[in-house]
C-alpha cells in the first residue's frame, strides 16, 4: 500500500526497531527563502535500498548530505546506527562517516593518480597500521568487487564513464562501509552501461549486506535497484511506497514520474 505523506503508528514503530538511518522533521533552508527541505521524515533499514526521486531542487541530495554531515541542517534529528549525527563532535562525525560509503556523480577520483594509488591513498588515510601486502591485497579485492581488476594501472583520464563509477565505487567499498549513499549514480551513461551499474548496486548489497540511500533521475535505475521508493516535492514527502505501487498511484504528479 502506498504512504503518501504521513506513516500508520504501526509501521513508524517497525521501522525504528529495525531502522538504520532515521530521519526525523528534517528543515534546511540556504539564504532568507529558499526553504529547501521542510520537515522531511523516513527511515531506513538494515539491507534495504531506498530511491529518492524528486524534481531538481526538492532536496534530495541535501538530504543525503545532512547524513554525512556535509550539511547542518536548521532543525530536525538524523541517527544512524541509534546515534543522534548533529550531536556528534567532529572526532565522533569522523568515525561515524567510515562507516558510510559516499558515492558522488563524479566519480571523484585523483586524476594525478593511477587506479592503484586513488584506492591505496584512501586506505592508507584511514587505516594507518596496514602493510604494503595488506594494501594492495584490498585494492585488489575491490576492483574485483566491481569487475575492473585489470585497470589497476590505469590513470583516471584513461578511463570510460562508467568504469570511473566502477573505481569510485571500488574506493567507497574498499573501507567496507555499512551505509552507501548513492548521489546519481548513472548520470551521463548510456542505456547499457547505466544498467550496469544499476546490477553492480544490487551485487553490493547482496554480497555485503548494505543498506543504501540512491538519489537518481534515472528510472530505469530506480525500478532495478529500489526495495522502497520515496518521492519528494518541494521540500516534503510526497508519497512513499514500491516501485509498482507508486507507478500506479492515484496522485497524478507522483505518477508523472514513471510514465
Amino acid at each position: 500500500m502506498i504512504k503518501e505523506i504521513e506513516n500508520t503508528e504501526q509501521n513508524k514503530s517497525t521501522d525504528q526497531n529495525s531502522a538504520v538511518i532515521e530521519i526525523k522533521d528534517l528543515h534546511k533552508t540556504f539564504g532568507a527563502d529558499n526553504h529547501v527541505l521542510k520537515g522531511v521524515d523516513f527511515n531506513v533499514t538494515k539491507g534495504e535500498n531506498v530511491v529518492v526521486l524528486g524534481r531538481s531542487g526538492s532536496g534530495k541530495s541535501v538530504t543525503i548530505k545532512c547524513i554525512v554531515g556535509l550539511i547542518t541542517p536548521d532543525k530536525g534529528e538524523i541517527n544512524v546506527f541509534g546515534e543522534n549525527v548533529l550531536n556528534l563532535e567532529k572526532e565522533e562525525l569522523n568515525v561515524m562517516r567510515l562507516k558510510i560509503g559516499f558515492l558522488f556523480q563524479s566519480g571523484a577520483l585523483y586524476d594525478s593518480m593511477s587506479v592503484r594509488e586513488n584506492l591505496a591513498f584512501t586506505l592508507r588515510k584511514h587505516q594507518r597500521d596496514l602493510s604494503s601486502d595488506e594494501i594492495e591485497n584490498q585494492v585488489m579485492e575491490a576492483l574485483d568487487n566491481v569487475g575492473l581488476s585489470d585497470a589497476i594501472e590505469k590513470m583516471p583520464a584513461e578511463l570510460s564513464g562508467g568504469m570511473r563509477k566502477r573505481i569510485g565505487l571500488a574506493r567507497t567499498l574498499i573501507l567496507k562501509p555499512e551505509i552507501i549513499l548513492y548521489d546519481e549514480p548513472t548520470t551521463g551513461l548510456d542505456t547499457i552501461t547505466s544498467r550496469e551499474i544499476s546490477e553492480l548496486i544490487l551485487d553490493i548489497r547482496d554480497k555485503h549486506k548494505t543498506t543504501s540511500i540512491i538519489i537518481t533521475h534515472d528510472m530505469a535505475c530506480a525500478k532495478l535497484t529500489a526495495d522502497r521508493v520515496i518521492v519528494l516535492k518541494e521540500g516534503k514527502i510526497q508519497a512513499e511506497g514500491t516501485y509498482e505501487e507508486l507507478e500506479k498511484s492515484e496522485d497524478e504528479w507522483v505518477r508523472s514520474f514513471f510514465e
